[in-house]
């Protein structure tokens, strides 16, 4: 997968979508959000990854130091100022060089790690986006399945312990028929930590359905009892994990 083409389209999608609708329309799913907080939450990470790489950052940059961190208080110029903050973390991997290592949140990777990061924030604020403005949202299996497994790595790299019960494993399973990417995930407690590999295995719980659909759910922008998933083995343990993973 292309991750730099797909994130400057992701970004043209999201900025297209919000450009129609409401600026001050609630986002249900990043409760206390308006679509202007969530334009600038975007806006300003993709400018925050472009900091760290153009500074080869070590460590985690302080978003309230980003230049041009806030939006225009118009709303087209806050579109824009969103349809624009892309380029700048091309620039800044071009200028740093993609294989430089720089600051992540799974540790030290090459600058060009965060376009798959600015992707899929992408893809995920989106579907926000889209139910805060009532439309569809919809993402192809390969880059849903992926998001899932980016996802997946972030939650593992957090020291904040395990959002499973203990004993406790969870299985998921993309159910499309197109994918060319992994679509099974096993997920295992260990420790205080989780890891995870792409695994056909039984687990306490498992949950299938469509790539897309099983994305929105772990990250909770979809219920967990919707009719497109199929849900088997203790729902407690799904339950614990959804609890548990607040972001």
């Amino acid at each position: 997968m292309d991750f730099a083409a797909e994130f400057t389209r992701q970004n043209r999608l999201l900025t297209e979508l919000v450009s129609a609708a409401d600026p001050d329309a609630d986002v249900p799913t990043c409760p206390g959000w308006t679509l202007r907080k969530l334009v600038t939450h975007v806006g300003r990470g993709h400018r925050w990854a472009a900091t760290i790489v153009r500074e080869r950052a070590d460590g985690p940059v302080d978003p309230r130091t980003v230049a041009d961190g806030k939006p225009p208080t118009e709303w087209p110029g806050a579109v824009d100022w969103l349809a624009k903050a892309q380029q700048l973390l091309f620039d800044a991997v071009e200028a740093t060089g993609p294989a430089t290592t720089v600051w992540t949140f799974t540790g030290p990777q090459p600058s060009a790690w965060w376009f798959r990061r600015r992707l899929h924030e992408t893809v995920v604020h989106r579907a926000d986006a889209a139910i805060a403005a009532g439309v569809g949202f919809e993402v192809e299996p390969d880059i849903a399945a992926d998001c899932l497994s980016e996802w997946l790595s972030l939650v593992a790299a957090r020291p904040v312990g395990t959002p499973l019960t203990e004993g406790a494993s969870l299985h998921l399973h993309a159910t499309d028929e197109d994918l060319t990417v992994a679509g099974e995930w096993m997920v295992r407690a260990a420790g205080d930590v989780i890891t995870w590999e792409h695994e056909h295995a039984k687990g306490t719980v498992a949950v299938r359905g469509k790539a897309a659909d099983l994305a929105l759910a772990m990250l909770r922008r979809l219920p967990a009892d919707d009719p497109g998933l199929e849900i088997i083995g203790d729902a407690a343990v799904l339950t614990t994990w959804l609890d548990r993973t607040d972001f």
